[in-house]
C-alpha cells in the first residue's frame, strides 16, 4: 500500500519545485529589480519564509484543496498522480517560457478535471468563491498600487523639499524592501504550499483508512506533508528562478525602492487575507504583476507599459496554461478510466 503513495508524492514534489520557481518572481522580483538582494541569496531566504508561512498560516487553503473543492475520498494515488503531473507539466512549460504562472489556478483547474469527469466538482465553491477572487484581487492590487503610486510615490519624487535620490537609496528603505519580499514569500507559503500538501494529506488519510473529514486528523497529516513539500520550493527557486526574476524584475520596469516596497506589501497582504479569511487558493503571480504594471504606469504612462511585449506574453500564457492543465487532467482521467486503471 505504501508503495502506491510514492508516485503521487514524487509528482507533488515535482509540482512544488515548479511552484517554487514560479513563486520566486512575485516574492523577490521587486527586491531583485531594485538591486537590494543578490540572485544567489534568494532561494535560501525564499525557502525559509515559504516554510514559515505554510506552517503558520496554510491550514485554511489546505482544507479547500484537500476536501472542499472535490470530495476527499476521490483523492486517490491514481487521481493525484494525474492532477500533479498535469499541473507540473503546465508550470514547467510556463517556466521554460520565463512567464511566472499561477500555481493556484493551474492546480485548481487540474483538480477540476477528474471532478468534472466524475460529476463530483463542488461548483458553487469554484464559481462563486474561487474564480471571483481570481478576477477581483488583481484589479484591487492594480488600483491600490496605481493610486498610491500617483498620490505618494510621484509626489515624493517630485518634491522640492525631499531629496528623493538620497531617500530611495537609504539603508533603512533597503531593509524595508528586503523584509517586504520576505513577507511575500511568507504569503506564498500560506497559500501555495497547500496546493500540493492539502490533496496529499487527504490521500494519505484515505489510504490509511482514517476519516479525512476529521479536522484533527487532517491537521496532523497536513503538517507532516507541508514539511515535505515546502523545502521543494527552495529547490525550484534555485533551478528556475533566475529567468523569471529577469522577466518581472527587469523585463517590465526598473524599480525604485519605494515602488518595490509598495508592490510587495500590497500583494502579500491581499494574498494573506484570501488565505486566512476564506481559504481561497489564489494567484500571487497575477497580483504581483498587476502591481508591477501599476508602478510602471505611474512612472512611464499607460501606453509604454500596456504594449510591452513581456506583458503581452504574460496575458497569453495566463489564459492558456490553466485551460491546458484542465484539459490534460480531464483527458488523462478519461484515458485511465477507459483502460480500467481508476474506478468511481
Amino acid at each position: 500500500m505504501y508503495s502506491e503513495l510514492l508516485l503521487p508524492l514524487l509528482t507533488a514534489m515535482f509540482l512544488a519545485v515548479n511552484m517554487g520557481a514560479s513563486g520566486t518572481a512575485p516574492s523577490f522580483s521587486a527586491a531583485y529589480g531594485s538591486n537590494v538582494i543578490k540572485r544567489l541569496a534568494i532561494p535560501g531566504v525564499f525557502g525559509l519564509f515559504v516554510l514559515l508561512g505554510a506552517v503558520i498560516a496554510g491550514k485554511q487553503v489546505g482544507v479547500t484543496m484537500g476536501k472542499e473543492l472535490i470530495p476527499a475520498e476521490m483523492l486517490t494515488p491514481d487521481i493525484l498522480t494525474i492532477v500533479f503531473f498535469s499541473v507540473g507539466f503546465s508550470l514547467l512549460v510556463a517556466n521554460y517560457l520565463a512567464v511566472p504562472q499561477s500555481t493556484s489556478q493551474a492546480t485548481v483547474f487540474a483538480i477540476a478535471g477528474p471532478a468534472i469527469y466524475y460529476n463530483q466538482l463542488n461548483s458553487p465553491k469554484l464559481l462563486l468563491e474561487i474564480i471571483p477572487t481570481w478576477l477581483f484581487l488583481p484589479v484591487i492590487a492594480f488600483f491600490i498600487t496605481l493610486v498610491t503610486g500617483k498620490l505618494l510615490y510621484r509626489r515624493i519624487k517630485n518634491s522640492t523639499s525631499i531629496d528623493y535620490e538620497k531617500v530611495s537609496n537609504h539603508v533603512a528603505l533597503k531593509v524595508v524592501v528586503f523584509l517586504s519580499s520576505c513577507y511575500v514569500a511568507f504569503a506564498i507559503g500560506a497559500n501555495n504550499v497547500a496546493n500540493a500538501s492539502g490533496p496529499i494529506a487527504s490521500m494519505v488519510l484515505n489510504e490509511l483508512g482514517i476519516d479525512a473529514n476529521s479536522e484533527d486528523n487532517f491537521v496532523m497529516i497536513i503538517t507532516v506533508t507541508t514539511l515535505i513539500i515546502a523545502p521543494c520550493f527552495a529547490i525550484g527557486s534555485s533551478l528556475f528562478g533566475y529567468r523569471l526574476l529577469q522577466s518581472t524584475g527587469k523585463g517590465i520596469v526598473e524599480f525604485g525602492l519605494v515602488g518595490a516596497s509598495l508592490i510587495s506589501i500590497v500583494t502579500a497582504t491581499l494574498l494573506l487575507l484570501a488565505s486566512i479569511t476564506r481559504g481561497i487558493p489564489t494567484s500571487l503571480v497575477q497580483l504581483n504583476t498587476f502591481a508591477i504594471i501599476a508602478v510602471g504606469i505611474s512612472k512611464f504612462g499607460w501606453k509604454k507599459i500596456i504594449v510591452d511585449p513581456t506583458v503581452r506574453k504574460f496575458w497569453i500564457v495566463w489564459i492558456v496554461a490553466p485551460i491546458f492543465s484542465l484539459g490534460l487532467s480531464y483527458g488523462l482521467t478519461a484515458l485511465a478510466h477507459h483502460y480500467g486503471i481508476i474506478f468511481f
